[in-house]
């Protein structure tokens, strides 16, 4: 009990049974013996000041210091041996509590304010054999545990620095889940407090409690103390795989990742950490530079860590399989996924699908339709665009039926077709030369599904191209215009392009007449289709309008030429000649070898007179 009236000092030590008591407001000064059963107790406040202060009943033992340095009254309390004399830390307040506690305006008020102000001088009077104690205006009173032996240490936080503990309790295993508790708890002050007072009795936490106060300070913001602390653990050794993590993630986050890498790599070089760069370390850095699609660092980090002897985990290969097809490094891609497979690791269904366009991107067909045929096996599901894309791989590849019966799956999974899944089809019948198919299929499209669009009829219109069925074209683009759809030229030229190979070139000129006024402006090949329509069908005068029509074009001179010659209009094509040598333009090899076979000799030589050599 301890109980402190006006300028009065009071000091009760209880060990053992007995209780000593000192009032420095008796004349003498003396000290009082008492027994009784109470357990050992300390309070020793010579920073005596005049606020109201309550003890509360908590638990056996309460010790609260304030003192620069040992005084006599220590030897004369405990003795010289000094078995239970605790050190004084300078310029701190150490409190250990787990019986009393010291707290301030409760209740039950033990510890009154003074009516008068306290008196130094007295105070220094008084008591000579204490030295020159320093009188704090707030003297602040912490709690755990029963007093030990101190050592002194530097504070983690400014804040914290002059709460320290005497830590009655020893035990590493039980105050490294005080700390976890008060961690997950985000209880931030008294869990430094506790940590500090750890630090200086000379106790060491757990591994997982260090990262779980290290993951709190993170979580509260405060990078500093964090940093602070982090060194500390890595200087006591104290530093796992998570520690690393923990700390390279929030310097990225806090300070950018470049600063994250940089610090990455200075602590890669060090040999102490080497055997804490476990996998999860490498996945946090992966994983950061994929957040600026920094795939090259994240090759260098994956050899790397193949380097130090480290086997990746499914997390590894499956953000390595990201990262690269994100960056549309697919090579790179397939390879994580073939280490992936021959480590023995199940990939995820994302990096499966993830896979499947990479090697569609790379033609490689054979290794998708594997991986689509094993994400079934195993009960995975393929998404609708892992789906379209080795459709359109193999399609491209020229296996049709392969494409079918991949479209077939994809309806039993319940996927919807859309557009792409129909262009890819349609694309696939188109490359096998299979066109009337294609119309089939194209019509059977058009009645079950909205989704046509301009690729799908420019699709057609191929097709159609290449039966010469002009009239289906003409049809189809008058269903484009009558649906809204913004009828591009290459719609328009593979409509006379039909045409042409209809050998119909007045429909031709109709629809090139229809295209004008849809203010639609033809191209190059649009000439050059109606060019050669008109020549097969002796429409002479036709192509000579269209000559004069257009700016001067070489390839539609050309065109015009091969023609001529091939209808046996040499004379017509001589004139064509000699006009496109005077505009300065230069014939083809095929325009060149026909005139030299029908112009005369003379004409020839003059046109490539070689210049005189002096």
């Amino acid at each position: 009990m301890v109980e402190l009236l006006r300028n009065s000092l009071a000091v009760i030590v209880t060990s053992s049974g007995f209780t000593c008591q000192y009032h420095s407001c008796r004349p003498s000064g003396g000290y009082r013996i008492h027994g009784g059963r109470l357990p050992r107790c300390l309070c020793y406040n010579l920073s005596a000041k005049t606020s109201k202060k309550h003890l509360k009943r908590d638990g056996p033992n309460m010790i609260s210091l304030r003192e620069n340095g040992r005084t006599q009254f220590e030897d004369l309390l405990f003795g010289s041996e000094g078995r239970d004399i605790p050190r004084i830390v300078s310029n701190m307040v150490a409190c250990v509590h787990s019986g009393l506690v010291c707290e301030e305006d409760e209740e039950n008020v033990l510890i009154q304010r003074s009516k008068e102000e306290f008196d130094p001088s007295y105070f220094e009077q008084k008591f000579p054999p204490l030295g020159s104690s320093e009188i704090h205006k707030k003297p602040d009173i912490g709690h755990v545990g029963a007093a030990e032996p101190l050592t002194i240490s530097t504070g983690i936080s400014s804040e914290f620095e002059d709460k320290v503990h005497f830590l009655e309790e020893r035990d590493e295993q039980i105050l490294s889940k005080r700390v976890l508790m008060l961690s997950r708890s985000n209880k931030v002050r008294s869990v430094l407090e506790l940590y500090r007072s750890l630090e200086i009795s000379g106790l060491r936490l757990s591994f997982h409690a260090c990262n779980s106060l290290l993951s709190c300070l993170l979580r509260n913001e405060m990078l500093d103390d964090a940093l602070k602390l982090f060194y500390s653990m890595k200087a006591n050794e104290s530093t796992t795989g998570h520690s690393y993590s923990l700390v390279l993630k929030a310097i990225g986050n806090i300070q950018g990742y470049d600063s994250a890498l940089k610090m990455f790599s200075k602590l890669q070089v060090e040999c102490k950490v080497k055997k804490d760069f476990d996998v999860i370390v490498y996945n946090t850095m992966i994983s950061i530079c994929g957040k600026l699609d920094n795939w090259g660092q994240t090759e260098q980090i994956w050899r790397s860590m193949k380097e130090y002897g480290l086997v990746g985990t499914t997390i590894t290969y499956c953000l390595l399989i990201s990262i690269f097809v994100r960056c549309g490094q697919n090579e790179l891609a397939i390879d994580a996924y073939s280490e992936m497979i021959s480590n023995g690791l199940k990939p995820g269904e994302d990096a499966m699908q993830a896979i499947i366009g990479a090697c569609t991107k790379e033609g490689k067909w054979n290794l998708a339709l594997n991986v689509f045929q094993r994400m079934l096996n195993i009960g995975l599901k393929p998404n609708i665009v892992a789906c379209n894309a080795l459709i359109n791989s193999l399609g491209k590849s020229g296996q049709v039926k392969l494409a079918f019966r991949v479209y077939d799956v994809m309806e039993s999974l319940g996927c919807t077709p859309d557009a792409y899944t129909w262009n890819a089809l349609l694309g696939a019948l188109y490359r096998a030369n299979q066109h009337a198919d294609a119309l089939h299929l194209f019509e059977n499209i058009r009645e079950q599904s909205s989704q046509v669009n301009l690729h799908l009829y420019n699709t057609a219109l191929m097709s159609c191209q290449k039966l010469g069925l002009w009239d289906r074209s003409l049809q189809l683009l008058w269903q484009m215009e009558a649906s809204g759809l913004s009828v591009s030229s290459a719609s328009y030229n593979l409509v006379i392009g039909a045409c042409e190979v209809a050998r119909k070139p007045k429909i031709a000129l109709q629809v090139y007449d229809h295209m004008v006024q849809q203010q639609c402006a033809p191209d190059t090949f649009t000439y050059l289709s109606l060019i050669r329509s008109c020549i097969w069908g002796s429409l002479w005068a036709e192509v000579e309008e269209i000559l004069n029509r257009v700016e001067t074009d070489v390839s539609l001179y050309n065109a015009a030429i091969h023609g001529m010659c091939l209808r046996g209009k040499i004379e017509s094509a001589k004139k064509l000649y000699t006009r496109m040598r005077k505009s300065g333009l230069k014939p083809d090899g095929k325009t060149r070898a026909l005139m030299l076979q029908n112009l005369p000799k003379d004409s020839i030589r003059q046109n490539y007179r070689l210049p005189r050599r002096y």
